[in-house]
């Protein structure tokens, strides 16, 4: 009985604890990116100084503007290329070489990395946005993939077959019947591609080179520099758009499994 109680005050408590380790120094940063003087270290009054200051910065504009640009290209080409890979294997009943895409959910990000580094290195490719969309592709495959998959292999073929002997071409079958019902996944993979590759650092490290700068980078270089408010406003907007995406995210999820 005392067991059963010890275990009913302990788990509960080392639970918060963690969750308090994991979430109070990002509700440290909020707060602070509304206090009115540079210093962090105490509260002086509420402002929002450093979001004005934020929203007027060229540099930070052309930063969000490059990760936009990496972003949605990522996700247009992971969506496209999972979609064409899927249907591909399917179609050629070679379903085990989706196996080639699970290790990017297992292999440490840097390893991935530097291998993509070593290759562009090796064929002598300069680096920019174009290497750095690459990489966030390969990375989003590893993702888009399973997901379209998953999808794919759960719809009715009944349906498909109904649609081909009543007439309708593959090519009309495929855009009026497949693609509708795989929208729903192809909507939750593109808004998790689009999350990783906002957040992403690693390969944006090693793969954009120095003329291009995404948000990541740019809260990296301002840290080094020297910390100031204005990252944790930056960091603050990053924060609650990418849990907008994960909301956005879990609901387009939980929509599909209800479909």
């Amino acid at each position: 009985m005392a067991q059963r109680k010890l275990s009913q005050i302990f788990f509960p408590s080392w639970v918060a604890a963690t969750y308090m380790f994991l979430y109070i120094p990002i509700l440290v940063l909020v707060v602070f990116s509304f206090n009115s003087i540079s210093f962090p270290y105490r509260w002086e009054s509420f402002s929002w100084q450093w979001y004005q200051e934020l929203f007027v910065s060229a540099d930070i504009w052309q930063a969000v503007q490059n990760s936009l640009i990496v972003g949605f290209s990522s996700v247009a080409l992971s969506l496209v290329l999972a979609l064409l890979f899927v249907i591909w294997c399917a179609e050629k009943k070679i379903d085990y070489l989706m196996g080639i895409f699970y290790p990017n959910l297992v292999v440490p990000e840097i390893v991935l990395a530097v291998g993509l580094l070593s290759f562009f290195v090796f064929f002598n490719i300069p680096f920019g946005l174009h290497t750095l969309i690459v990489g966030h592709t390969l990375l989003g495959l590893g993702y888009a993939i399973p997901i379209v998959y998953n999808r794919f292999h759960s719809l009715d073929p009944r349906i498909i077959e109904a649609s081909l002997d009543l007439g309708a071409t593959y090519k009309q079958t495929f855009f009026k019947v497949i693609l509708p019902m795989l929208y729903p996944a192809l909507l939750a993979a593109g808004i998790l591609v689009f999350i990783l590759s906002l957040d992403d650092f690693l390969i944006a490290f090693f793969c954009s080179g120095t003329a291009s700068q995404t948000l990541s980078l740019y809260i990296f270089a301002m840290v080094r520099s020297g910390v100031s408010p204005v990252v944790n406003a930056l960091a603050t907007l990053m924060m609650v758009v990418s849990s907008a995406l994960v909301i956005a995210f879990c609901s387009v999820k939980a929509k599909e499994g209800v479909v």
